[in-house]
């Protein structure tokens, strides 16, 4: 049976990696692509996507119920990769109320049109909604978040995404609906908005313009490629339990600091300058409110239950990002 899927956030960093990823693995698959097209999203992205019959593309903010349930009517989705969201930690400090009406009030407007098409419907699907490892906090100098680690959320943002996360699984319970989620590590690779850690120095290193850190650097956070994301997205939605949540990280944890000066020998020598250079340009900053100190993520569920285990080192990974935002950060943003 063909499936139709529904990819919400679809023109973003991590939806559009998904898509193209989907139109490889899923061949006879039908992809709706939902984005509201704010600053971090990008049909450009999506170069090649958009002309094959196969994808449909509807430009709706999840926070409009109606216009939420117009997309559910008019292709019947069998399932949603709930990938929608604001996600950008300082932005959810200087204005939460975005992030409360995207991640939570959008989340609720989904469930609850994939319920009255499902359930109502008496039809099947199946929704995966795509969260964070943040809803946790902070961790120690020692342990790893597993799924049986109580939620913690430091920052709007976080707090947000662990609404979202409480409302998926009620209604898995309430009303049978098929559910599961994944709570991801931070992730990288192309088409990534420049306001996050990796492209932003990247970019500024290319510039010869200060690298700013946060307080003294040493915030540890576990670094996943986007591609590997994907898979581990696709493994869920196929093969993984109903009503289950699935922590998807490659146990690869960096300090700030250790991250930067990896960035900056990178570029030193893709651009041809001297070892060292851009490790000068490294400024210490007034650390942000409520900055948890370190993340990282126990994938032994999702590696022992579906198989699923990253398929790049991060030298590979990190090696072809540095290179594509060097050659794309024209392009693509016209930085």
């Amino acid at each position: 049976m063909t499936q139709t899927l529904l990819i919400t956030g679809g023109a973003g960093f991590i939806g559009a990696n998904l898509v193209h990823h989907l139109l490889a693995v899923e061949p006879e698959a039908t992809l709706v692509i939902l984005d509201k097209l704010t600053y971090a999203g990008n049909l450009a992205y999506l170069d090649g996507a958009l002309e094959l019959e196969r994808v449909a593309f509807e430009q709706v903010d999840i926070a409009d119920f109606e216009a939420v349930a117009g997309v559910f009517a008019r292709h019947q989705p069998s399932g949603v990769y709930h990938l929608a969201a604001e996600s950008h930690v300082d932005r959810s400090i200087t204005g939460p109320a975005a992030f409360v009406q995207t991640n939570v009030v959008g989340t609720f407007n989904l469930l609850e049109c994939a319920r009255q098409t499902w359930i109502e419907g008496d039809k099947t699907g199946r929704f995966l909604h795509v969260s964070t490892d943040e809803v946790y906090g902070s961790l120690g100098a020692e342990g790893a978040f597993t799924e049986h680690t109580a939620y913690d959320p430091s920052s709007p943002y976080s707090a947000t995404k662990a609404s979202s996360d409480h409302l998926v699984n009620a209604y898995g319970r309430t009303y049978g609906m098929d559910v599961v989620i994944t709570n991801c590590s931070n992730n990288f690779g192309p088409y990534q908005y420049p306001e996050k850690l990796i492209p932003v120095v990247i970019r500024n290193i290319r510039d010869e313009r200060p690298l700013p850190i946060y307080g003294d650097g040493q915030n540890v956070r576990d670094w996943l490629f986007v591609e590997d994301h994907c898979r581990a997205l696709h493994a869920v939605f196929a093969r993984g339990e109903s009503g289950r949540c699935y922590n998807v990280g490659t146990e690869n944890e960096w300090t700030n600091l250790a991250l930067v000066e990896r960035l900056c020998d990178l570029c030193d020598a893709r651009l041809g300058r001297e070892a060292g250079a851009s490790r000068k340009l490294i400024t210490f900053v007034t650390d942000r409110p409520g900055h948890d100190r370190r993340y990282a993520i126990d994938p032994s569920r999702i590696h022992d239950e579906l198989g699923w285990s990253p398929t790049h080192t991060f030298d590979e990974a990190i090696a072809l990002t540095v290179d594509w935002y060097l050659e794309h950060l024209g392009s693509m943003w016209g930085l």
